[in-house]
């Protein structure tokens, strides 16, 4: 009698685990466990001894492998990211850990993730994970989180820079000094003052507030939009309005900034309709992500002159191919994607790497604004 009632006992508890998410992938890894850990970065190639703190490439490896080797971890990094061949793939069916940056992004599939039977945790050293398919990644019970903070004075920065260049019709002018040109009208007939234009930014979370921030001093119009608004006090402060209404903001930007995470309701929000919206000449920054715009809708606008000069540092895919057409855009003032990858946000993002992996060996949660996936259920700002 006692043994079956045991027998029931366990039974029971099994049923119970099995309904709180026991038989999906544990968070944490067991005190212990040898890991196996993958990282994915850019090569620096001759670049990666220039300077002792360039920690987020290939062969620096964020400066934690004597760490996670001295622990008994296996540490795999490479650049090879893309198809059935790659080293990442090779590395699918077993890894424990996957670490990405969203400067070359390692693309988590829900077929890879169907793949990697032995994966519980999803990291970005930096900010941004939809590089990651989240929905998949939360039906198979795996931790996504970021290091959320490290490079935002760094986008800011970066952000009013691009503001300043295409305002100033910079890119032209230094165009010219490099083929040996001098044709002052070529630029001036288009650059302005920033003082007294109207600067909006869509969202205004970390980065964003930062930004405004830092236009203030140049005596600019500023306005938001957001789901949440700032407390009154630093709205004043910062001298910002709340627009309830994302296109009424449109209609009345200068420049428009985009600073929203990619999700199902961003994704290709700025498409024909959404940019004839918006002033004819329209300046826009987008350091966010690059699928919240319509790539060929930007295209047109920009060969028509809609939108006077484009400005960001994101693309879709990542790397871009190199006939990607927002290369060749007329007014563009493009980059890789380096806005948030400064040596100093690396030191910053290879820190919170490092404590989010020595948290996840000891089963200690991460600090609660780091998940963007947890026990199933993704961050509000991805919902």
């Amino acid at each position: 009698m006692a043994m079956q009632l045991a027998t029931k006992g366990a039974i029971r508890a099994c049923v119970s685990s099995f309904s709180s998410g026991f038989f999906t992938r544990h968070s944490h890894a067991l005190a212990g466990d040898a890991q196996k850990i993958v990282g994915v970065f850019y090569k620096a190639n001759e670049y990666a001894s220039k300077n002792p703190n360039f920690l987020g490439c290939v062969e620096n490896s964020l400066g934690i492998r004597e760490w996670l080797e001295s622990q008994g971890h296996q540490y795999i990094v490479t650049d090879d990211k893309e198809g059935p061949n790659s080293e990442l793939e090779k590395h699918i069916p077993d890894l424990h850990v996957l670490i990405s940056t969203p400067f070359h992004p390692a693309y988590m599939t829900a077929e890879r993730i169907k793949k990697a039977k032995n994966l519980k945790l999803l990291l970005t050293a930096g900010i941004g994970s939809d590089h990651i398919d989240l929905q998949a990644a939360a039906a198979a019970g795996l931790t996504v989180a970021e290091v959320t903070g490290s490079n935002v004075v760094s986008v800011a920065e970066d952000e009013l820079m691009r503001i300043l260049i295409l305002m100033r019709n910079f890119v032209p002018g230094h165009q010219q000094v490099i083929n040996g040109e001098w044709n002052v009208a070529g630029i001036a007939y288009r650059a302005y003052d920033l003082e007294g234009k109207t600067i909006g930014t869509m969202g205004a979370g970390r980065i964003g507030r930062l930004l405004l921030q830092r236009l203030k001093p140049f005596g600019c119009n500023l306005l938001y939009h957001d789901r949440l608004q700032m407390e009154p006090e630093l709205e004043k402060e910062i001298g910002a309005k709340h627009m309830e209404n994302l296109n009424e903001m449109l209609t009345k930007c200068d420049v428009v900034v985009i600073n929203t995470p990619l999700t199902e309701k961003t994704r290709g929000m700025f498409n024909k309709e959404m940019i004839a919206k918006m002033k004819r000449g329209v300046l826009i920054v987008n350091n966010a992500r690059a699928a919240i715009m319509e790539r060929q809708a930007v295209v047109e606008a920009m060969e028509s002159g809609h939108i006077g000069g484009y400005s960001g540092d994101v693309w879709d895919p990542q790397p871009a191919h190199k006939d990607h057409p927002w290369r060749y855009m007329p007014n563009q003032a493009m980059t890789p994607h380096i806005s948030g990858t400064t040596i100093d946000a690396q030191i910053r993002y290879a820190a919170g790497t490092k404590d989010m992996l020595d948290k996840y060996f000891k089963g200690v949660d991460f600090p609660v604004e780091n998940y963007i996936v947890k026990d199933g259920e993704l961050a509000s700002q991805y919902k």
